[in-house]
């Protein structure tokens, strides 16, 4: 009986880095497709990121591990219950993975045509899947995230008005900084979220059949 359980908890556990760790890198595969089109516009963080690698150089992916490493530092003096093994590994691993998929240099280059617009809109769509597919593992929220929810919760505002205001300093920041603002980051959020919150109820409920079904039983 003990080996069953021990067989069952290991499996349950590769199921879900498996599906954690797939969604890091379709995320970040994402990004890095949105960044090849930022004349269009990016995700407000990722304005940050590449205002602040056109400024100070290093790349967009190391950016974005610093930018995490400082979320999850102040997270850890506001809300450190948003902080966990899976808050770190998403501040470490994201930036570098783009990194790596720009490096490659595979994806689509900007033409400034309107397909442009559908490459973009692919972007999104990998985004919102990754996320809704690293969420689903419970391994626990990235430093962005961690630290949005830590701060509605000393702030008293809701997660929506907090993502908010949030969002749009960091936006200010990065317009501040020459980082590219464009019709399409006012739509990012619009857009990925559906598709986030559809991919997260998919995923879920896969993990949880793969989690629950094992032979002989």
């Amino acid at each position: 009986m003990g080996t069953v359980i021990k067989n069952d908890s290991l499996r349950n556990w590769l199921i879900r880095y498996s599906f954690y760790f797939s969604g890091l890198v379709c995320f970040a595969l994402g990004v890095a497709i949105s960044v090849k089109m930022q004349h269009l516009g990016v995700h407000p963080w990722d304005v940050l990121n590449i205002a602040l690698f056109e400024r100070f150089g290093l790349s967009i992916g190391i950016w974005t591990v610093i930018i995490g490493f400082m979320l999850i530092t102040v997270s850890l003096f506001v809300g450190r219950k948003y902080v966990n093994l899976g808050t770190f590994l998403n501040a470490l691993l994201i930036g570098p993975i783009m990194d790596f998929f720009l490096w490659l240099d595979v994806l689509p280059t900007a033409s400034f045509a309107w397909t442009d617009y559908v490459w973009l809109l692919v972007g999104i769509v990998i985004v919102g899947i990754g996320g809704g597919l690293y969420v689903s593992g419970g391994i626990g929220a990235g430093p962005r995230d961690g630290f949005m929810l830590s701060m509605a919760e000393r702030t008293g505002l809701s997660v929506s008005k907090a993502r908010i205001v949030v969002e749009c300093s960091v936006l200010l920041v990065g317009y501040v900084l020459g980082g590219p603002v464009f019709l399409v980051t006012f739509l990012y959020t619009f857009i990925m979220s559906p598709i986030f919150q559809l991919s997260l109820k998919v995923f879920t409920r896969l993990k949880d059949e793969l989690c629950h079904s094992f032979p002989g039983r």
